[in-house]
This record gives structure tokens, sequence and C-alpha cells, in this order.
């Protein structure tokens, strides 16, 4: 019973952030599956979730990206990807713990920091986007939480809002595509998991319409503020707490 609702409140979750809610809420997905499964596992669970809720994603924001940055990005990335899986199929449970506590605390200092990144003075260089796409491909294959070196270099190039969002959104639909092969090949997805999680894509589909009321609801500075201070706790938990199951 536990592991239905947990399962349910990710996909909920995973809703409300395409919904409009902020990526912080994708960041909580995989620390609350490790509350009742492996690292490794709720790193798998949550990726045939993520992917149906990329395609609702595309849909909204469809041809509004910016390709240049995906194709500078997207080589390096697959090299993050191949390593990122290699370390998941093979890393003790309690090493891919603390990597994921670790990685969730990057997330939570990024989004304290992106206000400044937006307005540093800056130079791109093709290199930046090279290193900024292994880490996003080495973080979102190991952890769900490649956003913050993708996103930290987006800030710096000075796009819209718009195509910010929309680049961001197919950047990390490929990515997660070709985590689907990657994890089949390594041993860490199995067919029947992808069915087990069938029953949650309408709470996905739901939580995109809940997070597009509840956006124009609530002081949304103020949810993220208290969403982070939840992130750091579970940073503190993988670090410290050992599994319990």
């Amino acid at each position: 019973m536990e592991f239905y609702l947990v399962v349910a409140v990710v996909g909920v979750l995973i809703g409300l952030s395409k919904g409009g809610m902020g990526a912080v809420l994708v960041v909580m997905v995989t620390p609350l599956l490790t509350l009742v499964m492996s690292t490794s596992e709720a790193v798998s669970l949550s990726l045939p979730l993520l992917m149906f809720a990329d395609v609702l994603a595309l849909y909204v924001f469809w041809k509004k990206w910016d390709m240049r940055y995906v194709r500078l990005m997207l080589p390096s990335a697959v090299v993050g990807i191949a390593v990122g899986t290699l370390m998941l199929a093979t890393l003790p449970d309690v090493t891919l713990r603390r990597i994921l506590g670790g990685f969730t605390l990057i997330f939570i200092i990024y989004r304290l920091l992106s206000v400044r990144l937006q307005s540093m003075r800056y130079q791109s260089r093709d290199w930046h986007g090279y290193a900024a796409g292994a880490a996003s491909g080495l973080g979102s294959a190991l952890a769900n939480t490649g956003a913050p070196p993708f996103t930290a270099y987006m800030l710096l190039q000075g796009v819209s809002p718009e195509v910010f969002a929309a680049t961001t959104t197919l950047f990390f639909a490929i990515v997660n595509a070709l985590k689907l092969p990657a994890q089949f090949l390594a041993g860490i997805m199995q067919f029947e998991r992808l069915v087990a999680v069938l029953w949650v894509l309408p709470l996905i589909f739901g939580g995109v319409f809940a997070g597009r009321w509840m956006i124009r609801r609530i002081n949304q500075v103020a949810f993220e503020r208290f969403l982070l201070v939840l992130l750091a706790i579970a940073s503190f938990v993988l670090i410290f707490v050992p599994p319990s199951h």
C-alpha cells in the first residue's frame, strides 16, 4: 500500500511541475521513491512517467525551441548518459543514495543563485555548452537531476522565457528517450516495470491541469522556498541515513 501511495504522489508531482509549478517538484520525485525502493529502481521507475510528461510538454512548446543549443549540448549529454547509466548499474545503493543527495544539494544551490546568473556579464564559449551537456546527461542518468548545469548555461544565453522553456523541454525529452534503451541494455529497466506504472498516467495528466489552476492562486515564491527546505531535508537523509529497505 505504501508503494502505491508514494508512486501516486510522484505522478501528481510530475503533472504539477509540467503544469507550471516548477522543476523543484520533479527533483523531489527520485528522493521520494527511495522511501520504498532502491535508488536504481527509483530512477528507472520514474523514467517512463517523466517521458509521458515530456510528451505533454512538447505539445505545449512545439517548435518554439532553439535547436542551436540542443545540437551543441546533446552529443556530450550522450556521453554523460552512458557514464551515469554504467554507474547506476554497478555502484552500491548506499553510494547511489549519497550521490543523489549531492545532486539534490547542487539543485538547491542552483535555485538560490539562479537570479544572480541572469545578471552576470558573460561571454559564451562552445565548450561551456559541451560541459553543461555532459553534466546534464550524467545528472539525469544518475538521479533525474540534470537540470542545474543545462539551465544555468541557458540562463546565461539571454534567450526569451518561452524559448528557454521550450529548449529545456526538448533537450530533456531527448535525454529521457535516450536513457530508456541505455537502462534496458544495463539491465536496470525491465518491461514489467513499464507496464506496472501505466495506472499513474491519468494522475500526471490531471496534475498538469491542477498545476495550471494552482499557479494563478498561490504565492509561487513562498511555495518554492518551502519545497527547497523539504529538498534540503531529503538530501540530508539520503547522504547520512542508511536505507531501511
